[in-house]
């Protein structure tokens, strides 16, 4: 689907279809509602006085207009209370109303850009938000079933149309920005979604690499000899079970090339599908052990939408992608692995993989001079049962970078949460037989995970994101869809740019 900005009045248009938009605290006050329920008899009043027209967020209401204005449905979109408007509160309105155009036929329609009473927010973000939420909401995977739109109908084309013609750039441009975000966020659930004998490591490697081709990026791929030279131990060790070849993937975007320090790393977890490996998990819900590369997926997805916006920083993805297989030579508990940083870690859990491909990518972001890095990961089951699937958790050793992550995700509208790092937790992890181990145990799993990962941070600002309940949905709500979120794909793009911007 594409968007257009035009100049024009929004009731003149000739369309299948025009979206207004309401709210609970003034119904009927905007111009072209109130213009629009003048030329409709009063259809509109007399359906509020009803209680048929409401605004309460989320209601959709259409409405044939029978001749009376020239756009032959108006689609009436609830925003809820003034006070509770924010952009994901558009976004997810864009969503419903796209897929509600898409289910009757509707193939271009018109709208325009809400302005009047919205919590002081810029009407580009707006558009952004509204383009990223008609594409992320139409979405769907269905690469392997060979069917069309669920409903067998297409939206083709949603058209901004605003009055003044000053204001046609500037929704020109944010129709590029939610373009690529949406398309960004696209491509990562996708990956995620795919089965994973389409999605192994070396076929993420050759996304990342079509991804650097098309966006003029760097690109290094690290094959298991590569990795033996460089005494990877953690990403090998995980990857000795398995008859696919591991993977370590590094795309540089240089947007800073004359302050190199200027930079930020973004790693991903890239496990394309986890087993347990030795440590077999149970038969039920293997299957969904396919997104266990969701972070590798979102650090990649990144990438693709920095390399069209451009920012003026410096990113280094990194991303360490295998199976985690068992076999007779798999990994055992108990094994000494020697990452690359030299430290040694005990394998106490087999299942606890995932963090023991991140040490590498750790310690080889330090030691390219990383100042920052974030690290994506489907770490750990304990984070769902600390904070569902609502709130990705979030670790740190810098209160500022996480206060400008915290702003970026009021931007994108995913959801964060601070989990403490005290000390006290760091003992779980002692090992009798090597410098740490893989797993602390059950107690506050999702905590001794990141004291592991932070092990091998050394002098970098860092920010350790615990993906495991944001990564997929089991229901459609809004922009979310069942199945692989994308998150969080925009929040990082959006941190990227912010930080480019300040420089």
């Amino acid at each position: 689907m594409k968007f257009r900005a035009i100049q024009g009045e929004i009731l003149s248009q000739e369309s299948e279809a025009i979206v207004l938009y309401i709210g609970e605290d003034d119904i009927l006050s905007h111009e072209f509602i109130y213009e629009a329920n003048n030329n409709l008899e009063n259809c509109l009043s007399d359906m509020a006085s009803q209680g048929q027209l409401t605004g309460k967020k989320g209601e959709l209401t259409l409405i044939h207009t029978l001749g009376h204005i020239n756009p032959k449905r108006l689609l009436i979109v609830g925003l809820g209370k003034e006070s509770d408007l924010s952009l994901d509160v558009i976004r997810n309105a864009s969503a419903q109303f796209a897929r509600r155009l898409r289910s009757i036929g509707i193939q271009r329609a018109h709208t325009i850009v809400p302005q009047a009473n919205m919590n002081q927010i810029q009407p580009s973000q707006i558009a952004v938000a509204i383009t990223e939420g008609a594409l992320l909401g139409l979405y769907n995977f269905r690469k392997h079933t060979g069917k069309a739109d669920a409903d067998g109908s297409k939206l083709d084309e949603i058209v901004f149309v605003d009055k003044p013609s000053d204001r046609l750039e500037t929704f020109s441009e944010s129709i590029r920005i939610g373009t690529i975000n949406a398309e960004a966020t696209i491509l990562a659930r996708d990956m995620v979604n795919q089965p994973a004998n389409f999605m192994t490591p070396s076929i993420m490697a050759q996304i990342a690499s079509d991804i650097a081709k098309s966006n003029t990026l760097d690109l290094e791929i690290f094959s298991s000899s590569d990795l033996s030279k460089l005494k990877m131990g953690g990403l090998l060790g995980v990857a000795k079970g398995t008859l696919e070849p591991p993977k370590f993937i590094i795309i540089k975007y240089s947007g800073d090339p004359d302050n190199p320090s200027n930079n930020i790393g973004i790693l991903g977890k890239g496990i394309t599908f986890d087993t347990g490996g030795i440590s077999l998990k149970s038969a039920a819900g293997m299957v969904e052990m396919k997104g266990d590369m969701a972070g590798a997926a979102a650090a990649i997805a990144s990438m693709q939408a920095i390399g069209k916006l451009r920012p003026k920083i410096n990113v280094i993805c990194m991303v360490a992608a295998t199976e985690n297989m068992p076999s007779g030579s798999a990994q055992k508990p108990g094994d000494v692995l020697t990452t690359f940083s030299g430290k040694t870690v005990e394998v106490d859990n087999t299942d606890a993989e995932g963090r023991l491909v991140l040490a590498d990518a750790l310690g080889y972001a330090s030691a390219l001079g990383l100042n920052r890095v974030i690290d994506i990961a489907t770490l750990t089951g304990a984070i769902i049962t600390s904070l569902g699937d609502v709130y990705t958790g979030g670790f740190t050793n810098d209160q500022e970078f996480w206060s400008q992550l915290m702003e970026s995700s009021v931007r994108t509208g995913e959801k964060f949460w601070l989990m403490p790092m005290h000390e006290d937790y760091k003992r779980q992890n002692i090992s009798d037989v090597a410098d740490i181990k893989n797993s602390g145990g059950r107690k506050a799993g999702s905590i001794t995970a990141a004291h592991f990962l932070a092990e091998f941070v050394e002098d970098m600002k860092w920010i350790h994101l615990d993906i495991a309940g944001t990564s997929t949905s089991d229901r459609l709500t809004g922009y979310t869809i069942k199945g692989a979120t994308g998150c969080p794909t925009r929040t990082i793009v959006q941190l990227i740019c912010s930080l480019g911007n300040d420089s």
